[in-house]
């Protein structure tokens, strides 16, 4: 079952991040559908999180859609290169989020791999958020879409997660946010041999 508005327009965005493993993760492109297990989110919480491309209310042409009412996704460029996939949170012009960091692919493997160039289905297929997004086929046109759609959605197919199986750790790349780079706001599933490298 898709995952309706109302998770997403939670006010939490910590407990969101956490509530997203073991969700799947589908796109529809070309016809063809991928999808994979969350094994690995971060959460961002928006102004007061330095962390967050939001911090301090800041609004640019690129942040505009994270003051949107949560559901939609916040797709930007890495470097330039990779795309990375984010789910809003929140109500209308609170603008938080969650970076899907990792999946463990489930759904389209033959896809998958090409798009990946990858012959075997391993860790670095889609244990990172640039690989997933390719993996799965997400770029910059599905920035502001809305997640109940069908190009691009989240799935509750019942997994259940508990909070002993999740390991809490800093975020990834964001040694610019002072105090708030050490905040424990990246979530992995414990055991998973899916998620991206330990930091």
């Amino acid at each position: 079952m898709k995952l309706d508005l109302s998770f997403y327009r939670r006010d939490d965005v910590l407990q969101i991040g956490k509530d997203l493993l073991g969700k799947y993760l589908f796109t529809k492109i070309n016809g063809e559908i991928t999808g994979g297990m969350i094994v690995e989110t971060e959460s961002y919480m928006g102004a007061v999180d330095k962390a967050a491309h939001s911090y301090g209310n800041r609004r640019t042409e690129r942040t505009e859609v994270m003051y949107q009412p949560g559901g939609v996704s916040y797709v930007f460029l890495c470097y330039g290169i990779h795309s990375l996939f984010n789910v809003i949170t929140n109500e209308k012009d609170i603008p938080e989020a969650v970076l899907i960091r990792a999946v463990k692919p489930t759904h389209g493997i033959d896809t998958i791999l090409r798009r990946r160039n990858k012959t075997k289905l391993q860790r670095n297929v889609a244990g990172g958020p640039g690989m997933l997004s390719q993996a799965l086929g997400i770029d910059r046109n599905h920035d502001g879409l809305n997640l109940t759609g069908d190009t691009v959605w989240i799935e509750d197919l019942d997994v259940k997660i508990s909070e002993n199986d999740i390991l809490r750790s800093p975020r990834v790349g964001v040694d610019y946010a002072q105090e708030d780079a050490d905040n424990p706001w990246r979530y992995r599933i414990k055991g998973s041999e899916w998620t991206s490298p330990a930091k």
